[in-house]
């Protein structure tokens, strides 16, 4: 069986991170992600909002690097959640549980960062430098071993 789906937009809300009983870390966004066509008359184009959940050091790195307006490519599987409201009704919906996230965009040409308004300047992105091979470069985070969950 195969469920993998790969996702590029915007955020609309800066990342939220919590942490579990066992201080694990999961972080939820959601993307604003435009289709590749446009309505029936050919008009403007309609936006899908995407639900988004990471975890671990994956979790981490998107709430460090992104904001509300970053454009990031996320890259997971798909998740069906059941679950029940305050009123007692059974819901379902569906997340995107990223395994990868990569940044969506570049250094702006006036040498800033995309880190939108944010004032703490504690960090920054890490530099891109173009693989020997001229494969892609990725922000990629594994597993705490080191190995990719695949």
């Amino acid at each position: 069986m195969l469920n993998h789906i790969v996702i590029m937009g915007r955020l609309t809300r800066d990342p939220e991170i919590r942490y579990t009983q066992s201080q694990t870390p999961v972080a939820s966004f959601s993307l604003a992600v435009e289709r590749d066509f446009g309505g029936k008359d050919g008009g403007e184009k309609q936006t899908d909002f995407i639900d988004c959940v990471a975890w671990r050091q994956t979790a981490e790195f998107v709430s460090k690097y992104f904001i509300k307006g970053s454009m990031a490519v996320v890259s997971g599987r798909l998740q069906i959640r059941d679950w029940t409201d305050r009123e007692g009704n059974k819901r379902r919906s569906a997340e995107v549980v990223a395994d990868n996230i990569y940044f969506g965009e570049s250094k702006r040409r006036d040498g800033g960062d995309n880190r939108g308004e944010r004032t703490d300047t504690s960090y920054s992105a890490p530099k891109y430098e173009a693989p020997a091979s001229g494969g892609a470069a990725s922000s990629e985070i594994g597993d705490d071993d080191g190995e990719l969950p695949f």
